[in-house]
């Protein structure tokens, strides 16, 4: 295996780069919220509205960047989705209405990330490794992706500080554009596999005919409600609370520290144990610490807490639930498959997003989302639980 490994290593590099910078870059947005709505004097659910019409397009999106990445490759397409995350974060810069933000933070970098996220990275990876290492690479490749949450965060909030929010965000824009010289690392084999071909068409029917597939994507929804709504709206929380700005990113970077662990264990484990099963564990888990964190007294200890245990299980669901759609339908078309379960993730998200803007401006606290989100972990775990982890009929004796 020693040999697979080295083989792999460049693409793996340039794999796990392109989602250290598009994903730790992205993670850090929430710190842009009380900026720039103090500046134009917006409340907070349009900067909200623009973080969720952003996941929106993004969900939309994936699957057309899966199936092109998996028929053409991938370096391709995540060089062009260099270009429009880019090109989005310099055009966020200069946003000074709703519309604005909405075309460039919304509409461009959803687009962009389409192209240099998980469903496209992850694709390549299960294609390039053994189906016995297949569910720790796409870990560590995960969790390449987490530790660049965890290093841009402080870098981002250290920008605004030194530079503003507006050259803050053209900053983050010249160091995202290091997505394009990046894909030419990643030399994906499309049509390599040994399986059944397939056109399209098929495999979408194959995969929507499948009970699998479709708890699937329902348990990946409550995955992007809660990420999201955590990810854009915790930093103000804990504003709220009477804490300091430095307390919301100092947990944001604690979450992207420990899901670099989380998101290797979850791909580690997933080769010995059942990935739906795990799923199950991890979201009932989710439930238990939002419980507590809302019930209890928050203070910065128990915020720093909540980052911890929450980052061990933050994107753990990312390996298990594309292992799982690998096992049972192969790689072939696995971006475009991954793409589609992450659509239903990206509705979630819009929703989580959204609904928490929406809900403060009505309200005056988070109080009904977080509920929402305890309740929401319960259906997941039972969506998840009844998958059976097998191939379809048509990959029985193939190795994928």
């Amino acid at each position: 295996m020693t040999s697979v490994w080295r083989k792999s290593f460049w693409l793996m590099l340039g794999a796990s780069l392109v989602l250290f910078f598009s994903l730790g870059i992205r993670h850090g947005f929430g710190l842009f919220l009380t900026p720039m709505s103090n500046e134009f004097g917006w409340g907070r659910e349009v900067f909200a509205f623009a973080m969720a019409l952003q996941n929106l397009a993004w969900g939309v999106a994936q699957p057309f960047a899966g199936a092109l990445a998996d028929r053409l490759g991938a370096r391709q397409t995540v060089a062009i989705g260099g270009i429009l995350y880019t090109v989005g974060l310099v055009l966020m810069g200069f946003a000074d209405s709703a519309l604005s933000l909405s075309l460039s933070a919304g509409l461009l970098i959803g687009i962009g990330l389409s192209g240099t996220s998980f469903s496209v990275i992850l694709g390549v990876v299960g294609r390039a490794v053994p189906p016995e290492k297949r569910s720790m690479a796409m870990g560590i490749a995960a969790a390449a992706g987490s530790f660049g949450q965890f290093a841009m965060l402080p870098g981002s909030l250290g920008l605004i500080e030194w530079l503003g929010w507006s050259a803050a965000l053209i900053a983050l824009g010249m160091m995202a554009a290091l997505v394009v010289p990046l894909a030419a690392m990643i030399k994906d084999r499309p049509h390599a596999s040994k399986e059944p071909k397939q056109t399209l068409g098929e495999a979408l029917r194959e995969a929507c005919s499948h009970s699998g597939f479709r708890l699937l994507a329902f348990g990946f929804f409550v995955c992007g409600f809660q990420v999201v709504f955590i990810g854009v709206h915790l930093p103000a929380y804990l504003v709220d609370k009477n804490l300091p700005v430095m307390v919301g990113t100092t947990v944001l970077a604690l979450v992207g520290l420990f899901n670099v662990f989380g998101t290797y264990i979850a791909g580690w484990l997933g080769e010995y144990r059942s990935k739906p099963r795990l799923l199950s564990v991890l979201y009932l888990a989710r439930g238990v610490v939002i419980t507590l964190f809302i019930t209890f007294p928050v203070s910065a200890w128990t915020a720093y807490a909540f980052g911890i245990v929450m980052g061990l299980l933050w994107l753990s669901t990312v390996p298990l639930t594309n292992g799982t759609i690998a096992t049972m339908f192969g790689v072939r078309n696995l971006s475009m498959l991954g793409g589609i379960v992450f659509l239903f993730h990206q509705i979630g998200s819009f929703l989580g997003g959204w609904l928490g803007g929406y809900v403060f401006d009505q309200t005056g606290n988070y109080d009904l989302v977080w509920q929402i989100s305890i309740v929401l972990s319960v259906v997941a775990a039972a969506l998840n639980w009844p998958i059976r982890e097998q191939a379809v009929a048509r990959l029985q004796g193939v190795q994928t």
